[in-house]
């Protein structure tokens, strides 16, 4: 695995053991306190109606833990559990064909719904609204509409981006969560919980510091996990405390902060290059050689987070913190080597 993608939230191919990490039931998820009650309730109310759950969009950062939220609420409702992603519904037969298979109540997640196609999303509104699929048969005058009735069913729609919802099908949507950054002593309590599932011998000084450098993201803390385990195993004593998850994470280019090589790159692109900004998200792109929706969806949350960037009208700005924190005196001055 590259260091320099130690942090990064989205999902990578050597995250395999990520699912057997994840909670089945809502008492067992950590952090989100407010969302969790809210759910909770909202579920409890369903069953006792004996009614499937209004449809739910959850939005928020990469990696805090949406997916694994839509399988406990599919628990929590003792119903069927049925996942794609808007990029893998390809054809309005697709669309089609999976929800005429649905059961009474089932839950139905789509993640990155704000990629879904227009044409899919026409099919979907009288099938959210009424249940119902609308199937055009045949072209030009002679064609011939369809209705088929579906089950009730519960929609659970995820996204990283929920300001690229089209307003018809966000306002679809009775249930609407947003999964903010974790706290610091939530990560703890995951890494902690993570180790005991996957064996690993860790004290409190060594979750902590894996806490403070997780960048408030499950999925980041789990993976350093995993990779102090290996430097544990083959450097040290086969356990991790404070003074190897130091080194550990020094030897995956992490600071104190969580930040990495490309998040440093990009703050200190915007303060050398620009004075600090404002600049646009498109020269920052081509600066760094990176996708601007990369960068937008990745990179800037945790830096906007811990008030690093700012997003204005103008474009994107470094703060008096991100000066400071890089060593810069002034805007344009350095002290130190830039990179």
């Amino acid at each position: 695995m590259d260091n320099e993608r130690i942090a990064t939230p989205e999902r990578l191919s050597g995250d395999s053991e990520e699912t057997s990490l994840r909670p089945l039931r809502l008492n067992d998820f950590i952090g989100q306190k407010d969302l969790k009650k809210q759910v909770g309730i909202y579920i409890k109310a369903a069953l006792g109606r004996n009614e499937n759950l209004d449809h739910v969009l959850l939005y928020g950062p990469p990696g805090l833990g949406k997916t694994t939220l839509a399988s406990i609420i599919s628990n929590e409702l003792g119903v069927g559990f049925k996942s794609t992603s808007a990029p893998a519904i390809e054809r309005p037969g697709d669309l089609a064909a999976l929800l005429s298979s649905l059961n009474f109540r089932e839950v139905l997640f789509i993640d990155e719904i704000h990629r879904l196609k227009p044409i899919l999303e026409e099919i979907l509104y009288p099938a959210l609204e009424d249940y119902a699929l609308d199937i055009i048969i045949g072209q030009g005058p002679g064609a011939k509409s369809i209705k088929i009735s579906l089950k009730p069913f519960t929609l659970i729609g995820a996204t990283t981006r929920a300001g690229l919802l089209s307003a018809p099908l966000r306002s679809r949507f009775g249930i609407t969560q947003r999964i903010g950054f974790y706290k610091k002593n939530e990560i703890f309590d995951i890494v902690k919980r993570s180790s005991r599932i996957l064996n690993i011998k860790i004290n409190d000084e060594g979750a902590r510091t894996i806490a403070e450098r997780s960048r408030g993201t499950p999925r980041v803390a789990n993976r350093i996990l995993r990779r102090l385990r290996d430097i544990a195993e083959v450097e040290g004593e086969g356990h991790i405390d404070g003074a190897l998850a130091a080194k550990g994470l020094e030897m995956l280019n992490l600071d104190e902060l969580g930040l990495d090589n490309m998040d440093r790159r990009l703050v200190k692109t915007i303060i050398s290059n620009y004075d600090g900004g404002p600049v646009g998200l498109d020269t920052i792109a081509v600066s760094l050689g990176e996708d601007r929706e990369t960068i937008e969806d990745i990179y800037e949350p945790y830096l906007i987070q811990i008030g690093f960037l700012k997003r204005t009208p103008k474009g994107r700005v470094a703060t008096r913190h991100a000066f400071e924190h890089f060593g810069f005196s002034n805007k344009g001055v350095i002290e130190g080597e830039l990179f």
